[in-house]
């Protein structure tokens, strides 16, 4: 994944995990990752729809963990906004007459997979809670 919205989406719901009763606004979240509150919305709405988050509209609005930071795993998060593998891509179209070039993509399909194996499962170790824990 080489772009910054695991980054952002992490810095999103340890925010929400460091003030649980609060309803936390987009301006507000952007402000301390110091990027657009456009960009902060555009993640709140990924992480809502896979359920991590609830928000509310209004001047009252804003956004809270839909559920408690020791019960949300720091994967779930990964996964939500994942887009590509670990790795990177794959080249699209290597030359079928290379012997490597004819297998490539076949021998990186497994390795991609394990890779990406290995990253959830050690994420996957780690809650949310105790990657928040380290900023107090």
């Amino acid at each position: 994944m080489n772009n910054t919205r695991f980054a952002t989406a992490i810095h999103i719901m340890t925010l929400l995990a460091e003030s649980p009763q609060e309803w936390l606004t987009s301006e507000w979240m952007a402000g301390s990752i110091n990027i657009n509150p456009v960009i902060v919305r555009k993640e709140i709405g990924v992480l809502k729809e896979v359920g991590l988050i609830i928000s509310r509209q209004g001047k009252e609005g804003g956004s809270q963990l839909a559920k408690s930071a020791d019960a949300i795993s720091i994967s779930e998060i990964y996964l939500a906004v994942k887009n590509t593998e670990v790795l990177g891509k794959k080249n699209n179209n290597p030359n079928p007459a290379c012997a490597v070039g004819r297998e490539i993509n076949e021998h990186l399909n497994t390795l991609f997979s394990e890779t990406d194996q290995l990253v959830l499962n050690f994420l996957g170790d780690k809650s949310l809670k105790e990657f928040s824990d380290q900023f107090k």
